[in-house]
């Protein structure tokens, strides 16, 4: 069983503090999801402090990520389906961080969020991101190719024509 991201819904540090140290205490797998705002990076040194995971989210620039790290977050979440809404390559977001992250040893893990497009999926993968939310519908559609579908078909068509049987 993998970690599942709880977010803190409150909007200052001590609320953000409390509410993570209850969330974590639902089972080990919790990864606690604050902010990248001022109060959310405190509450994320705090926490990480304590060893609790926590995911910073709605990460939209490479300094916001490098924050993220620094205090400790174990997954910083770049918003790439919004980056490339507002005409900014959200991919490219994804290529910044991965570099920083290894020129400095940064432990903290790539979350590709906001992903819209299976391009997302292959581009964010190639790019360094450690892991991907995906959309039900779109993670259903990753095995899904057209030819693949017709070599299908041939081959069925080919197994008819044999006259074989298994």
């Amino acid at each position: 069983k993998g970690p599942v991201s709880v977010e803190a819904v409150s909007d200052s540090y001590e609320e953000m503090v409390e509410e993570g140290l209850q969330l974590a205490k639902m089972a080990s797998n919790v990864v606690v999801k604050l902010p990248i705002t001022w109060d959310g990076v405190r509450a994320c040194k705090k926490l990480s402090e304590n060893k609790i995971p926590v995911n910073i989210t709605l990460c939209f620039s490479s300094a916001q990520a490098i924050l993220a790290a620094k205090a400790g977050a174990s997954y910083v979440s770049p918003f790439i389906g919004r980056l490339d809404d507002s005409n900014i390559d959200g991919i490219e977001l994804i290529r910044e961080i991965k570099t920083i992250y290894t020129n400095y040893n940064f432990t903290t893990k790539i979350l590709a969020a906001s992903v819209r497009t299976k391009n997302h999926i292959t581009q964010s993968a190639i790019a360094g991101a450690d892991i991907a939310t995906i959309p039900p519908n779109l993670f259903h559609d990753l095995a899904k190719h057209h030819l693949t579908d017709k070599g299908l078909e041939t081959f069925n068509a080919d197994w008819e024509k044999s006259g074989q049987k298994i």
